[in-house]
């Protein structure tokens, strides 16, 4: 599936794919990596060395620092796959090093799934 670079990189691993957008402040513990957002669809799960699908962020900017405190902490995703990536998370991304692409169609990818993302080329795969 061919998108766009937003950050640099690449990755390999498991996905962990949300059907709906995804808020990092007050939506993922930047200390655990797991999402606490109440209602959310992966509520309970953890970030941690997957591939995170979802199809855009939401929320406050406060959402970028949560990023990189993922990164900081040891328990930030490998690598961001989006349909639209927003400034929020592109600039989370960014700080952080995370390769991401954007301008897939998530709909083709479900949690489970091994995926490479090349961000060079903004190319992401099933394996």
């Amino acid at each position: 599936m061919k998108g766009r670079s937003i950050c640099p990189g690449s990755a390999e691993g498991t996905a962990i794919v949300s059907r709906e957008p995804i808020g990092f402040y007050g939506g993922i513990d930047a200390k655990t990596g797991i999402v606490i957002e109440k209602g959310h669809e992966l509520e309970g799960e953890s970030v941690k060395d997957k591939i995170l699908v979802f199809p855009c962020g939401k929320g406050s900017t406060v959402g970028s620092y949560v990023i990189y405190g993922l990164k900081i902490n040891g328990v930030a995703p490998s690598a961001v796959v989006n349909k639209e990536t927003e400034t929020i998370v592109a600039t989370g991304v960014i700080l952080a090093g995370i390769p991401c692409v954007d301008g897939i169609n998530i709909d083709e990818i479900k949690s489970g799934d091994n995926l490479v993302v090349d961000a060079d080329n903004g190319v992401v795969n099933k394996k």
